[in-house]
């Protein structure tokens, strides 16, 4: 049970984390979720959007955080 209780604190200090970084992100004006390759559809009734570029962007930018931490715990 405690290392489920672990794994539920990491998880949740990730979250607090991420939330942070996206209200600095509001606050400092980034155009995340408006860059060019962001798709919009906006119909009648519906709205469909898919942030591709800022899903790009995100995916490069962990994955190089994730190996420059992998690379020190070695």
């Amino acid at each position: 049970m405690t290392d489920l209780g672990k794994l539920l604190l990491v998880l949740g200090g990730m979250i607090i984390l991420v939330g942070a970084a996206l209200l600095l992100a509001g606050r400092f004006n980034l155009p995340l979720g408006r860059l060019p390759g962001d798709f919009v559809y906006r119909g009648k009734n519906t709205v469909f959007y898919f942030p591709l570029s800022t899903c790009i962007i995100i995916s490069v930018v962990l994955s190089l955080l994730f190996w420059l931490f992998g690379r020190g715990h070695r």
